[in-house]
């Protein structure tokens, strides 16, 4: 848990966004006041004065212009502390997105899909003994995000009662995704280079009808086109573009369902 210990309202303000914007745990003290036992780094301004050298905890001090590197350095602080750095991956068309090390969860993201890889390669990229679980519940998803990391350590990790049943109050936008995230995270898996998934007639018709919805009941893109985007070679709006523009051939006629 990181600890922001400062009377600097600029900097409270900045390094909490920052914070909150990273998916991190933290909480708030008056500088100088007794640390909880979860505590592993503390951020606080240069005047604030106050030390924290005989805890076991990170101190880093920064302003309100130098907040997010602040941050940045208290999560790096973390990382260091407790080892290696573990991404945990709940695929999906948002997929939620957990940054695990030791026991300490030091970000979390919910994403857009499209968002993903490059979301979890940012967060490794200066971890050289860093580790990604993806979930296999989503097979073309978890399989295009798999295929993107080639460079990466990477785990596919049965996913079986990962989401949790949220209570009332915590149903908020992503909190089952995230929460899934973290379990993913904490769970072995099967150590893999890629991911190989043939589309189902299924999953190929669900995309053409998500074509037809996207392109405003227009066009519906053809097989050929559906498979690419499955396996995440074109996008949606790309493949509905192409088809619109003469595309493969395949598209079924506007008046047609």
């Amino acid at each position: 848990m990181i600890v922001v210990a400062t009377d600097d309202f600029a900097l409270y303000h900045a390094a909490v966004a920052a914070l909150r914007d990273r998916g991190a745990t933290f909480t708030t003290l008056e500088p100088g006041a007794a640390l909880p036992e979860r505590a592993e780094a503390v951020i606080s301004a240069p005047h604030d004065r106050v030390s924290y050298r005989d805890e076991p905890v990170a101190h880093v001090t920064t302003t309100a212009d130098d907040a997010r590197a602040g941050v940045e350095e208290a999560l790096g602080g973390l990382r260091e502390g407790d080892g290696r750095v573990v991404v945990g991956v709940d695929p999906g068309d948002q997929p939620g997105i957990a940054v695990v090390s030791g026991d300490t969860v030091v970000a979390a993201f919910h994403v857009p899909l499209a968002d993903a890889v490059p979301t979890v390669r940012a967060e490794v990229a200066d971890e050289p003994d860093a580790l990604v679980r993806v979930g296999d519940g989503d097979r073309l998803r978890s399989a295009r995000i798999v295929n993107a990391l080639d460079d990466v350590a990477v785990e596919l990790v049965d996913e079986s009662g990962t989401t949790p049943t949220l209570g009332r109050g915590a149903a908020g936008k992503g909190m089952a995704d995230v929460l899934a995230a973290v379990n993913i995270a904490r769970m072995e898996g099967e150590a893999v280079e890629t991911r190989d998934v043939e589309p189902t007639p299924g999953e190929i018709q669900r995309i053409k009808n998500e074509s037809r919805d996207a392109s405003g009941g227009d066009l519906t893109i053809g097989d050929d086109l559906a498979r690419q985007v499955a396996l995440g070679e074109v996008t949606l709006a790309d493949a509905v573009a192409e088809q619109r523009a003469g595309g493969d051939g395949n598209g079924e006629p506007d008046d047609e369902e």
